[in-house]
């Protein structure tokens, strides 16, 4: 099983690509377990500094996701196509100084058209290429083109959840006391 979060995390990027989509949440990443303890995705590097991004492994416990809104999907996959995505993701996780966050990239979901750039990402972009990377994405959309809200209509994954991060996060941590 692996998660797709969709978050609106109330940050001044989030506002800005929230008023061209028009989408409740702008920020995507990826986990592997119900408990997110291993999300991923590329976004800010420190909290004081939006403008220095790139490859993360995201706390959600730190303040800018608590008090963030979310869309939590499932979706089963098969153990290759799990193995492939993690896979893809510790290669790009073993050279993540190589790697920025695609702002330029960004300006061509608004052009339609994709401004290729070596070892660069937004975050739906880097979510559809690891979903892409495992072969459970059924699209012919460049992942440079990818617009968050669409992630989970490309494959069948399922809303298991929507509210505040900090809610889910107390769900799971009582379901877990009590099993």
């Amino acid at each position: 099983m692996i998660y797709l979060l969709l978050t609106d995390t109330g940050t001044v990027l989030n506002r800005m690509i929230k008023s061209y989509t028009g989408q409740p949440y702008n920020h995507a990443s990826i986990a592997f377990d119900a408990g997110l303890s291993e999300v991923y995705s590329f976004g800010r590097k420190t909290a004081n500094n939006p403008f220095i991004g790139g490859f993360v492994r995201e706390n959600l416990h730190s303040v800018l996701f608590m008090q963030a809104e979310c869309a939590i999907y499932a979706l089963t996959v098969t153990h290759d196509e799990y193995h492939r995505m993690h896979r893809y993701i510790r290669e790009v996780a073993a050279q993540k100084e190589r790697y920025r966050y695609n702002f330029i990239g960004l300006f061509g979901v608004m052009l339609q058209k994709p401004i290729p750039r070596k070892h660069a990402f937004f975050c739906f972009q880097f979510v559809a290429s690891v979903l892409k990377e495992g072969e459970v994405l059924h699209f012919d959309k460049d992942p440079a083109l990818v617009e968050p809200g669409e992630l989970p209509h490309f494959a069948n994954f399922q809303l298991i959840f929507e509210g505040r991060v900090q809610d889910y996060q107390t769900s799971v941590d009582m379901r877990y006391a009590y099993s």
